[in-house]
């Protein structure tokens, strides 16, 4: 069965014939169906339908990465310095704008485990820095050396 280059059906061909036309038309005979009874070709110029076939992939994979937000984390540290919170707050305000989710953590290390409060502190300043752009989605709590937060964007 082939189809021609406007979509009109040419009726049954052999294939010798199908190729003629498709060179007098100068186009490409392509094999759509070849398990079907007849197989289905159509006359088309191949470039082209590879071309645009791979720009609706392109186009569904773009919009698949937008749907499917991402856990972006960022750790800290109970003695963290200004400078090092201040970028970090600085780009997880990137990622919220974007729609990302945050999650802030804190892993203690040897006798930083003694004052849990001040990684809860750190961690909630934090949540404080990002309070324009975020809602807390789960409280700090801590889980044997490692204590998180994760902050989702706002609406």
């Amino acid at each position: 069965m082939v189809i021609g280059p406007n979509g009109e059906q040419m009726g049954i061909k052999s294939r010798e014939d199908a190729l003629t036309v498709a060179s007098f038309a100068g186009l490409d005979l392509v094999l759509m169906s070849g398990n079907s009874t007849p197989a289905v070709a159509k006359i088309m110029d191949y470039n082209k339908y590879r071309y645009e076939k791979q720009k609706k992939q392109k186009e569904a994979m773009k919009k698949q990465r937008e749907t499917n937000k991402d856990l972006k984390e960022y750790r800290l540290s109970p003695d963290i310095d200004v400078h090092d919170f201040d970028t970090r707050v600085r780009n997880a305000m990137d990622y919220l704008l974007k729609g990302h989710k945050i999650k802030g953590f804190i892993r203690f290390k040897g006798r930083q485990l003694a004052h849990p409060e001040r990684g809860r502190e750190v961690l909630m300043r934090f949540a404080e820095k990002l309070n324009d752009y975020s809602v807390i989605e789960t409280q700090v709590k801590q889980d044997g050396k490692i204590m998180t937060i994760i902050l989702a964007p706002k609406k």
